[in-house]
């Protein structure tokens, strides 16, 4: 079971991951964010869209809504547009975590996927959830990147925060 601290320092480090993944993404062109690499999605900046679709839909499922699909490439259709989104979402979602408390962790949580199928999880394992599933995609960016001849920025969360 989760707790608070947990949550809070969960999400401090997925904002720091992909706070480092998009400033390595922001080296490159928009050409080279959109070239079709033949990835799980067309290109980077589709990956990235799906990333941030996913972010957003989480939370607003956390709120009470069942949106019925995420935000596609042509919706958010450049870098400005795609950060200018990120942050809107972040901050949405940091309001959200700021005001949890602990019985809310295991409050349960139903919505309506896109197939109309309706589910219900206890709030702590959809939290748990965003974040891997955003750690997932961020290695495929990763790679990603790698191709296009960026450098991924590292992920040792702990080594940079660390006092020296």
């Amino acid at each position: 079971m989760m707790d608070l601290v947990y949550v809070a320092e969960l999400y401090a480090y997925n904002r720091w991951a992909n706070g480092k993944t998009l400033d390595a993404a922001s080296h490159l062109s928009e050409e080279e964010r959109k070239r079709p690499m033949g990835n799980s999605f067309s290109s980077l900046h589709d990956t990235l869209v799906h990333m941030l679709g996913a972010e957003w839909i989480w939370l607003e499922r956390w709120l009470g809504r069942s949106p019925r699909s995420l935000p596609t490439a042509g919706e958010i259709a450049d870098w400005t547009a795609l950060c200018s989104r990120w942050k809107q979402v972040e901050e949405e979602q940091q309001r959200f975590l700021s005001q949890l408390t602990a019985p809310d962790l295991v409050k349960p949580i139903t919505y309506v996927n896109w197939q109309d199928e309706t589910w219900t999880y206890p709030l702590w394992q959809l939290l748990v959830h965003v974040v891997n599933h955003a750690s997932y995609h961020r290695g495929q960016v990763t790679t990603l990147l790698r191709q296009l001849g960026a450098k991924p920025e590292s992920t040792l969360y702990y080594d940079e925060k660390a006092p020296r």
